[in-house]
């Protein structure tokens, strides 16, 4: 690197693999598709700039962040045709940001094992880490981070109450999947109602990204919130009616017209929603109940009057 000052840096192109963490491979290939602006050409050297290293960064920010590569292509087009750019990195900054005022916690091993007994259990804490609930700290075999301190305080209690954690991680996992299914539906319903009009353009104009990354922070907690909401009531529900089946308490009669939830495996749910769209799921469900039991009515009369006329036959 040559020059005397930030704006006047020059890198040759090994240079600015060992500045920015790309491979001189990568730089590269990022030049052919457009994603770099083209560097000077001096004797029959490749000159690049503080432009080239800042570049390589937001692209490596955008990669982490999930985005593939022709679609950073066209927010980095966006900006460079003086679109502007900051809206919408400050959208996707919104977005991935955090969900929760929860704060990550660290815990060690021994602490750990003491909370779940005792004893040590390392298929559990493999169990653990594949489900995110614990995280490996590089270097460190006994200590483990923890991204929801809530979740695992659960895991903790459900323990403590008799559950075995095989079943404890089989839960959460089909509690996971049907979350991100209601995840899913309430971010369809957002965008469909609310975001549409600023997604149309791709990408979108700095002052519509803008305006959406207001939005999500306004809308973000209400996911929640109704989550909540209807956890707080679902749980009341069943759990009255668990009381009153196990204390031998007569059931309500339902009326014809009523509704009552029921819980469905999350891959049954997105099988039905690959097969008839989200909004049809409870629809199909309903119609295929509705099916199978009329056709277990007309076995059974089947069978009824087939039992009869062997009985009738009978000297």
């Amino acid at each position: 690197m040559t020059g005397a000052g930030a704006q006047a840096a020059e890198y040759r192109i090994e240079d600015l693999a060992h500045a920015s963490g790309a491979t001189v491979r990568t730089i590269r290939a990022y030049q052919d598709r457009g994603l770099l602006p083209t560097p000077e050409r001096r004797g029959r050297a490749n000159v690049y700039r503080e432009t080239h290293l800042a570049r390589l960064r937001q692209i490596a920010d955008l990669l982490d962040r999930g985005y593939t590569l022709a679609s950073i292509k066209e927010l980095l087009e966006a900006w460079d045709a003086g679109r502007g750019l900051g809206g919408v990195l400050g959208l996707v900054a919104e977005v991935h940001g955090p969900w929760t005022d929860e704060e990550a916690d660290r815990i060690s091993r021994r602490e750990l094992d003491a909370r779940f007994g005792g004893r040590q259990d390392d298929e559990a804490i493999a169990e653990a880490v594949e489900l995110g609930v614990l995280e490996r700290v590089p270097g460190r075999d006994d200590e483990f981070l923890v991204p929801s301190p809530q979740e695992l305080a659960v895991a903790v209690e459900l323990y403590g109450a008799g559950v075995p954690l095989p079943a404890i991680s089989g839960h959460l996992r089909e509690l996971r999947g049907q979350v991100e299914h209601i995840a899913s539906r309430f971010l369809e319903f957002t965008t469909e109602h609310v975001f549409a009009r600023y997604l149309g353009h791709r990408p979108p104009t700095d002052s519509d990204a803008a305006e959406a990354a207001s939005l999500v922070r306004r809308l973000r907690p209400l996911a929640q919130q109704t989550v909540d909401a209807e956890l707080a009531r679902a749980m009341r529900t069943f759990a009255t009616r668990h009381l009153h089946h196990h204390l031998g308490a007569q059931e309500p009669a339902i009326a014809e017209d009523a509704t009552r939830p029921v819980l469905l495996p999350a891959r049954t749910t997105q099988a039905v929603q690959e097969l008839v769209g989200a909004e049809c799921v409870a629809e199909f469900v309903a119609a295929a109940t509705e099916r199978e039991v009329q056709a277990r009515t007309l076995d059974d009369l089947t069978a009824t009057h087939a039992k009869k006329g062997i009985i009738n036959e009978s000297p």
